[in-house]
């Protein structure tokens, strides 16, 4: 077991160091920070003060090494837009995206799970077939077009809800839906698979023979195996919920943390963007290994495939 752990977070620590190497090249192909940071008709000397202000004039080799060793002592820099700590930035947003992530995540399992559930019961008939068109539209329709879609009939049309901002549960509809509706229709798919695993087990078959009522083997025998899978998905898609709601978040002008990778984009804000990525994908690369670990535990058969 502690060579499986030790494996697994070896594994983890290759993706965050290749994470980190990757997102500090890549915000240096964007382009010169300075120049947007300059007042219009700036020098060229001024706008090497500046470079070397913020350390940009250093090679390459030198940035990199200074940056990790910043992210070991824990320091994640300071905005070159906001002139403010950016670990203090990513905390301030933080909560908002929990927020939304949260709701959205309420939504996906509140039409994700029955409707998957519905057409595991009904397979084959017209709650099956509708299903599987939910769960293609909400796997291939583009989130920002269905927020826009959203705020062109609820708000510029009808006038029922805000088209952006936060700060009433009103603000938070559109937003939850836009971004709950390619999971609802992923915990869908997965319900009606692991519905029908179940409902074809013995166990089940050996309840209906018994004469139990239908709804009490669905309810009592089928769903509550089936929804292992279903939760284990769920608590990896609320992770991804908070890290993936950049364009959500910027077609509703909602104050997260993918607002703040958008605004760090837009202005080409270095640490901004280097910190948001990599506090991102550590969180997921946390919940992947605990998931892992816990599946070790469960089932040792996969520790010692390992």
């Amino acid at each position: 077991m502690k060579k499986f752990i030790l494996q697994r977070l070896t594994y983890s620590l290759i993706s965050l160091f290749l994470l980190s190497l990757t997102i500090f090249l890549f915000v240096r192909l964007t382009g010169d920070p300075t120049v947007l940071l300059v007042e219009p008709g700036a020098s060229k000397e001024d706008m090497a003060m500046i470079r070397e202000q913020l350390g940009l004039d250093r090679s390459l080799a030198v940035q990199y090494a200074s940056f990790v060793k910043d992210i070991v002592r824990g320091d994640f820099g300071k905005s070159f837009y906001y002139r403010t700590p950016v670990l203090e930035l990513y905390l301030s947003r933080l909560p908002s995206s929990l927020f939304l992530a949260a709701a959205a995540m309420v939504f996906s399992l509140v039409i994700g799970i029955p409707s998957g559930i519905i057409a595991a019961v009904k397979v084959g008939k017209f709650w099956d077939n509708f299903g599987k068109v939910f769960a293609l539209l909400g796997l291939s329709m583009p989130q920002f077009w269905v927020g826009l879609l959203l705020i062109l009939f609820f708000s510029v049309y009808l006038g029922w809800l805000p088209s952006s901002g936060s700060g009433t549960i009103w603000h938070v509809i559109m937003p939850a839906f836009a971004l709950g509706w390619f999971f609802a229709a992923a915990h869908m798919r997965i319900t009606r698979s692991s519905m029908l695993e179940v409902l074809g087990s013995e166990y089940v078959k050996l309840a209906r023979l018994k004469g139990l009522p239908e709804k009490r083997v669905i309810v009592k025998h089928a769903l509550k195996n089936a929804l292992i899978p279903v939760l284990t998905l769920a608590g990896i898609n609320l992770v991804l919920m908070v890290n993936v709601a950049v364009v959500v978040e910027t077609v509703f002008a909602w104050p997260g943390i993918g607002r703040l990778l958008y605004e760090g984009i837009a202005f080409r804000d270095f640490p901004v963007v280097q910190t948001t990525v990599l506090l991102s994908g550590s969180m997921i690369v946390v919940v992947n290994l605990v998931v892992d670990v816990l599946y070790a535990v469960i089932d040792p058969r996969i520790r010692l495939g390992a």
